[in-house]
């Protein structure tokens, strides 16, 4: 186990005027097979959540439909009572059906109801940040938000809610929200083989709002691209390692949220992080897409 590693090594972001390590931990890895029911291994889960505040995560992404309700249970389980500096950042706007199912849950019952349930289960009187998740993936559907995000802010009016985020939108949606409430993050799809969100990531710099991508690393397909299999060789880490350093290093609002439920894969992501890429190395990584 590699002891001189550490998730703030990445760097920091501030997250509602609270510093976070910009390399957090994603919850959804922790749950079975497409992300529903217990892990393949309870006690390894527990051991992940507990190494990742270990090596510095202080930012741990979740949500109550992850299981639906077990990724919740297990950081409860894991970390309760929190440490003071953790920040707790769910999603709400779906649930889960039985075969596995993602439809959106947006009235304002469904959404009240998905808050109370993420602060029961998670064991806090207030959660840091809720995501309004809203329908679509790889091209979130061009719709509004007000009335979903009115409901989440009048939540955040009441001390339920530290601060709020929106997830899956365009530009013109998080243009929407920020005319009800701040808006501190943005979760989209964004890595280095997917960078249709690259103007997006850009207005977020601009006004200092976290981006934070979910399936950081790219996915299987990087596996076997020669660019990135010459570089990882040259600094002597693996093409997800290299995935992660480049997103790091692409604009400083950027946030990594990568989720396993291996100990030794959340040591190597966390290495990743403190990897620094030259500049010749960046822009050989840019071409790819």
């Amino acid at each position: 186990m590699t002891s001189n590693i550490s998730a703030t090594k990445a760097g920091h972001w501030e997250l509602g005027g609270r510093s976070i390590a910009r390399l957090g931990y994603g919850t959804m890895r922790l749950t079975g097979p497409n992300i529903m029911g217990p892990p393949r291994d309870h006690d390894e889960a527990i051991a992940v959540l507990r190494r990742a505040v270990e090596l510095g995560v202080n930012h741990i992404d979740t949500s109550d439909y992850y299981g639906p309700y077990v990724a919740n249970e297990l950081l409860r389980e894991a970390l309760h009572p929190y440490n003071d500096d953790i920040v707790l950042v769910t999603k709400v706007g779906a649930r889960r059906t039985p075969d596995g199912g993602w439809p959106e849950a947006l009235t304002p019952d469904e959404l009240r109801e998905a808050v109370h349930d993420n602060l029961k289960r998670l064991g806090v009187d207030q959660i840091g940040v809720v995501n309004l998740r809203m329908p679509g993936f790889a091209q979130p559907e061009d719709r509004s938000v007000e009335e979903p995000f009115t409901v989440l802010a009048q939540l955040r009016e009441q001390g339920l809610i530290g601060e709020l985020g929106v997830s899956n939108v365009t530009a013109d949606m998080l243009a929407e929200a920020q005319k009800i409430a701040p808006v501190v993050c943005v979760q989209n799809l964004y890595n280095i083989a997917n960078r249709g969100d690259e103007a997006l990531v850009r207005i977020c710099a601009e006004q200092g709002i976290a981006y934070v991508p979910f399936f950081p690393l790219g996915g299987f397909e990087l596996v076997d691209d020669p660019r990135l299999k010459a570089i990882a060789e040259q600094y002597n880490a693996t093409v997800p390692q290299v995935a992660l350093a480049w997103l790091l290093q692409r604009s400083p609002n950027l946030l990594a949220i990568p989720g396993t439920s291996s100990l030794a894969h959340l040591e190597e992501n966390v290495a990743g992080a403190s990897l620094r890429l030259s500049a010749d190395d960046v822009a050989t990584l840019d071409a790819i897409a």
